[in-house]
């Protein structure tokens, strides 16, 4: 457990709520005005023929578990120190790879299980909810816990965050509409991304699940994050491709949320 290491955790929550990275390169598409046909490949994160696929949001991974949990985890967080095989099954031989890095920020996953040498963690690759088990003693794993969590309930159309137990906000947001759902289950922040260029949103927020119906969308591979919007009439509506559109002190408080953070969404 993170607690058993107070100095480790205190310079991981800092590591990973201080990183926001410009970008041009389209990942969740939420602001585009039509969908676009999948690319060819993996996208930007695709292994080299040969080699195991890389756990990244532009992977579609085979073989591994899937998350039922409809809880969230205890806010145990861990972050790779270098690229980390993945199994199936805790001892069982590598399917994938987590790399420490992806989306110019470090990779931060949520541990949803623990064995002797082994966590089992929430990846941020299709199809969602997908877990894996990543060895412990083997290669070098930073270690965090989040004080944080962030519910979204689509039917109400809400954003809760809270910090330790304690209510920070709940806020009115837009969700996915009837054609392409916000999906629910357990995910997690991946990362914080600024756009080179002024859009809908200072910031975009992408999280470790994507659209259940498009494949991509806007040039990105369907990712679904925390954004903002220029217009708040869209709050409180199920208007969106599949991301969470939130008004702007809500955006301004999850940007201060360390990445590997569990979200909950329940429908």
């Amino acid at each position: 457990m993170a607690t058993a290491h107070p100095p480790l955790r205190a310079r991981g929550l800092m590591a990973v709520a201080a990183v926001t990275v410009a970008v041009a390169l389209p990942v969740t598409g939420c602001g585009g005005k039509s969908p676009s046909p999948a690319p060819a490949g993996g996208g930007p994160a695709a292994s080299p023929a040969g080699k195991l696929p890389q756990a990244t949001t532009y992977t579609t991974l085979k073989g591994l578990g899937q998350d039922t949990a409809d809880t969230m985890s205890d806010g145990t967080v861990v972050h790779p120190k270098a690229a980390v095989p993945v199994s199936a099954t805790a001892g069982g031989p590598a399917v994938a790879v987590l790399p420490s890095a992806q989306l110019g920020s470090p990779t931060w996953v949520p541990v949803v299980e623990t064995k002797s040498g082994w966590d089992r963690v929430l990846l941020p690759s299709r199809p969602n909810r997908s877990t894996g088990w990543i060895p412990t003693g083997k290669v070098g794993l930073d270690t965090a816990r989040s004080p944080y969590e962030i519910k979204v309930d689509t039917s109400a159309r809400t954003l809760t965050l809270t910090k330790s137990g304690h209510k920070l906000g709940t806020w009115t947001v837009a969700v996915g509409a009837a054609k392409t759902p916000t999906p629910v289950g357990r995910t997690f922040l991946l990362a914080s991304l600024a756009p080179a260029k002024k859009t809908y949103s200072p910031l975009i927020l992408p999280v470790g699940a994507h659209s259940e119906t498009l494949d991509t969308f806007g040039g990105g591979p369907g990712t679904v994050a925390f954004h903002g919007w220029p217009s708040a009439s869209v709050f409180g509506k199920a208007v969106t491709h599949g991301c969470v559109r939130v008004p702007a002190d809500a955006l301004k408080q999850l940007s201060e949320v360390p990445l590997g953070t569990s979200v909950l969404v329940t429908a």
